[in-house]
């Protein structure tokens, strides 16, 4: 049967950053950039972005392409007789379920803040009021329940219309309205009075306040965050690659999407900063920034309950993008794996991952004494996946594309350099295939070290 492709170039382009683009870049990233010093912090940021991010964002692209399935069979495909690569896709496939373990309620947390917003259940609410609504949120099991399956439900409802037809439709049309409200926010957040202040600690460095914290944990954060922005390692940028031709080199195409990845952290940011300055926030302040600060800010705003309705549409846009795309690579894992149809894989799925859902709620309520190595279930679930299957997952596309027993280095460089555009850099070979490696391992057991610390 012949795979199905992309109408356009652009449909790859905005799906693959749709994929990227999620609740890290503009939850996590905000807070982290505020509590490492702002613009001093978005340089080294940047700056690890380009010499980790993009080099494996190619390699999956091009293990994708040129075997033209899933994470399920691409290894299979392309690894030489008698090796083994083919069963990182057990690993691989499971860091993706595990990632809508979790994902999928917090998305319903976005999507019911968007229609709390709409209806001004936030208006007349003081600092302990808008705390006491999250809290309230978080300990009710039947209606994080029935807001988790809405998510679960618009996601593979998407994915069940085919790739031209809904995953890339849709999609599409949800990352042109994210960039129009980001855009329109942003402007908003940095006309209002007292805004200024914010906007110079995001836009102009000063090295000065990377001393606040030791400057290796800066590093690590800037490298943490640069390396799991792009959700590389779980196959779910590979599925993309292997829905399109061969007309473009894919180095030009994996910075098109970093670019349009960034743009939307950094623009979250001029949503973030400058309202938090007006009105003398902490932008530093941890996850809760969304959830507890941020409604409180859009409450002394003048047309706050519409700047805070478009502000939480945009994050259920942002975590609808990343639910579709890491839900289409499950739904081809499972027909390439068993040759079900749309049908099957789309209904067998949403049952699974709606039930696979659950112990994260429960973790928040009927389980909330239970936790494992000091963590809760969400918390842990997010740990798996981000301190473990995406850096190990990258380290093996990297070690696969540039070793002799993997696909090999000339191999790798004939795909990601077919077509027109941008070529990748073969004098860097040392680089990838000795030195980020290490960068890699590093992330891993530093992530490890951090753990063992807070125990």
């Amino acid at each position: 049967m012949e795979r199905e492709r992309f109408s356009s170039r652009i449909g790859f382009i905005l799906i693959s950053a749709g994929c990227a683009i999620g609740l890290g870049n503009v939850w996590r990233f905000p807070y982290i950039t505020g509590k490492y010093g702002g613009a001093a912090f978005v340089l080294i940021y940047l700056f690890f972005l380009i010499v980790m991010g993009l080099p494996i964002m190619v390699m999956e692209f091009s293990v994708g392409r040129a075997s033209q399935k899933s994470i399920a069979l691409s290894f299979n495909v392309l690894e030489k007789k008698g090796t083994k690569w083919h069963l990182y896709r057990y690993v691989g496939i499971a860091g993706n379920y595990l990632l809508m373990m979790f994902y999928t309620t917090i998305g319903g947390w976005m999507l019911v803040y968007f229609f709390k917003m709409l209806k001004g259940d936030f208006v007349g609410l003081d600092a302990e009021g808008v705390s006491q609504t999250f809290t309230n949120l978080t300990t009710d099991l039947p209606t994080m329940l029935i807001w988790m399956l809405i998510i679960v439900a618009l996601g593979f409802l998407v994915c069940s219309m085919g790739l031209q037809s809904g995953v890339e439709r849709i999609n599409k049309s949800m990352m042109v309205v994210l960039f129009l409200l980001m855009v329109v926010l942003a402007v908003n957040s940095s006309l209002l009075p007292g805004a200024s202040e914010g906007l110079k600690f995001y836009l102009l460095p000063d090295f000065g306040k990377l001393t606040d914290y030791p400057i290796s944990e800066v590093i690590f954060a800037a490298m943490g965050q640069a390396f799991f922005t792009l959700s590389c390692g779980i196959g779910a940028l590979a599925i993309f690659g292997s829905y399109i031709g061969k007309e473009r080199k894919l180095t030009g195409e994996a910075i098109n999407i970093l670019i349009l990845d960034t743009c939307v952290a950094l623009i979250a940011g001029l949503i973030i900063f400058p309202a938090c300055s007006a009105y003398g926030i902490d932008p530093g302040e941890g996850p809760g920034l969304v959830f507890v600060t941020l409604p409180n800010v859009f409450n002394h705003m003048t047309g706050g309950r519409i700047w805070g309705s478009m502000f939480f549409l945009f994050m259920t846009f942002a975590a609808l993008t990343t639910i579709i795309a890491v839900f289409q690579n499950i739904i081809s894992c499972a027909t390439d794996l068993w040759g079900w149809s749309l049908k099957k894989a789309t209904i067998i799925n949403g049952i699974a991952i709606a039930v696979l859902s659950l112990p994260c709620i429960f973790g928040f309520t009927i389980w909330s004494d239970f936790t494992i190595l000091g963590k809760n279930i969400l918390d842990f679930e997010d740990f798996l996946v981000s301190n473990n299957i995406l850096p190990l997952g990258s380290l093996v596309y990297l070690l696969f594309c540039v070793t002799k027993c993997g696909w090999g280095w000339d191999n790798f460089i004939k795909e990601a350099n077919t077509g027109k555009g941008i070529s990748f850099p073969k004098k860097l070979k040392v680089y990838f295939k000795f030195i980020l490696p290490i960068i890699i391992l590093y992330i891993f057991f530093q992530g490890y070290w951090s753990l063992f610390q807070t125990l």
